[in-house]
């Protein structure tokens, strides 16, 4: 065997174990995520998987990093053509609310559901997630930002608040998606959106 098809194989293999963790995950957890659960759905040995990690802590990380490019390339990279603003936010938003009501081959969003996960959890995984939520964050302000400075919105804006409220629809889509199943949340959530990015 080569050193080129095995550098190859190898990360084929990573590549399997993160995708058949973010399934586990989904339903699961990070903390849900079992050596011998993917072992036995690899159909691998419990060293072959871990070895390619060293510890289950960085694997739940690189479960949480394939989550996040997933996310953004799956919502934020879909609006990029939409006029800076409250039409490019509206557009993310529909994404975002898209993603958790197709999963994606994982229910829901992954990103809130850790967030949830692992909000009073000191530790690296924690740290990874609020750098993804800061890094979102960072995003919606700048949009509201140039939607208040472009006159799409208000002087008077609040961002922050706004960016409070916007959060706070989407944590209730994905819940009413997950949990709930209420075909009637993505339309719902929309809406919601909607009136909070029209100017009064």
């Amino acid at each position: 065997m080569s050193p080129r098809k095995s550098v190859a194989e190898t990360a084929a293999t990573r590549d399997r174990i993160i995708d058949s963790s973010l399934a586990l995950a989904s339903t699961e957890g990070l903390e849900g995520l079992t050596i011998g659960r993917l072992a036995t759905d690899l159909a691998m040995s419990k060293a072959g998987v871990i070895g390619h990690f060293g510890s289950k802590e960085a694997l739940q990380l690189a479960v949480l990093e394939a989550a996040v490019e997933r996310f953004t390339r799956r919502v934020p990279a879909r609006a990029v053509g939409a006029r800076p603003g409250t039409e490019r936010l509206t557009r993310t938003y529909d994404e975002w609310i898209a993603y958790m009501a197709e999963g994606e081959g994982h229910g829901g969003c992954l990103l809130t559901s850790v967030a949830s996960e692992f909000d009073g959890r000191p530790g690296p995984v924690r740290d990874a997630v609020l750098a993804a939520l800061g890094a979102w964050t960072a995003y919606v302000l700048a949009e509201l930002n140039t939607a208040v400075e472009t006159r799409q919105l208000p002087e008077r804006t609040d961002v922050d608040q706004l960016a409070f409220e916007l959060g706070g629809v989407i944590l209730a889509a994905g819940q009413s998606i997950k949990l709930h199943r209420d075909p009637q949340a993505p339309t719902r959530a929309r809406r919601a959106i909607a009136r909070l990015l029209i100017a009064p």
